[in-house]
C-alpha cells in the first residue's frame, strides 16, 4: 500500500468509522507524508472527549507531524502493542516509504483539520479534529494488562519533555526512574528492550 492519494480523492472519500472504541485519551502512531516522499511516524494521543464531538489531537512544537498535516490534510492514525515501535516512534526520526507499519493490528485513515492553536510555556501547540475515512482491522486479541507496557508509554512522555521549559528536570528524571523500576519488575524483555530505546534517544 502506497498510501499515496490526490488530494482530489481525498476530498471526495466518504466518512468511516474509527475501527475500535475511543475513551479517554489513546496513545497511537500517526504517520504523515513527508516532502521527501516518506512516511513520518510519531506518537499521537487521541481524545476522546464526548460521543456527538470528533476525536481530536495536539501537536506541540513544529514538529514533521504538524507540518504534514498542514501540508497534506491527513494522515494515518494506528493501533500499535509493540513497545518498541512505540519508543523508537516517540523518540526518534522514523520515516518510511509505506504508511501501514506491520505491527499495526488496526489502522485509520483520517482528514484532519486545525481547530485551534495556542502557547503554552513558550511551546507552541495546535489542536486537531480528526475524521476517519477509511479503516482496517488486521488482528484482534484478547486485552491484558501490562504494567510494563504503560511504564514504557510514560517514559517516552517523561523524556520527551527532558529540557523543555516549563517543565521539572528532576521531576521528570525522577519519574523515568520509577518508570524503569516497574518496567525491571513487571516487563517483557520486549519491553525491557523498550526502555533501552528510551535511553539511547533521549538525553535521560
Amino acid at each position: 500500500m502506497s498510501g499515496k492519494r490526490g488530494r482530489d480523492e481525498r476530498d471526495e472519500a466518504e466518512p468511516a468509522n474509527w475501527p475500535v472504541s475511543l475513551s479517554g485519551v489513546t496513545e497511537s502512531i500517526v504517520t504523515t507524508l513527508g516532502p521527501n516522499g516518506l512516511w513520518n511516524a510519531a506518537p499521537l494521543g487521541l481524545f476522546a472527549d464526548d460521543g456527538d464531538s470528533p476525536i481530536t489531537a495536539r501537536t506541540w512544537g513544529k514538529t514533521r507531524t504538524r507540518g504534514n498535516f498542514h501540508r497534506q490534510g491527513e494522515g494515518y492514525v494506528q493501533f500499535v502493542d509493540d513497545p518498541v515501535v512505540f519508543a523508537d516512534a516517540a523518540l526518534s526520526i522514523v520515516e518510511d516509504e509505506e504508511p501501514i507499519h506491520k505491527s499495526a493490528n488496526a489502522w485509520t485513515r483520517v482528514t484532519v483539520e486545525s481547530v485551534e492553536s495556542g502557547t503554552d510555556d513558550g511551546t507552541d501547540w495546535e489542536r486537531w479534529a480528526l475524521r476517519p475515512v477509511d479503516s482496517e482491522i488486521r488482528s484482534e486479541c484478547v486485552p491484558t494488562i501490562d504494567r510494563g507496557f504503560g511504564a514504557v508509554i510514560e517514559a517516552t512522555v517523561a523524556a520527551s519533555r527532558l529540557g523543555v521549559a516549563g517543565y521539572d528536570e528532576q521531576a521528570l528524571r525522577d519519574r523515568l526512574e520509577y518508570c524503569a523500576s516497574v518496567v525491571d519488575r513487571a516487563g517483557s524483555p520486549r519491553e525491557r528492550e523498550a526502555l533501552e530505546r528510551v535511553r539511547e534517544h533521549s538525553s535521560w
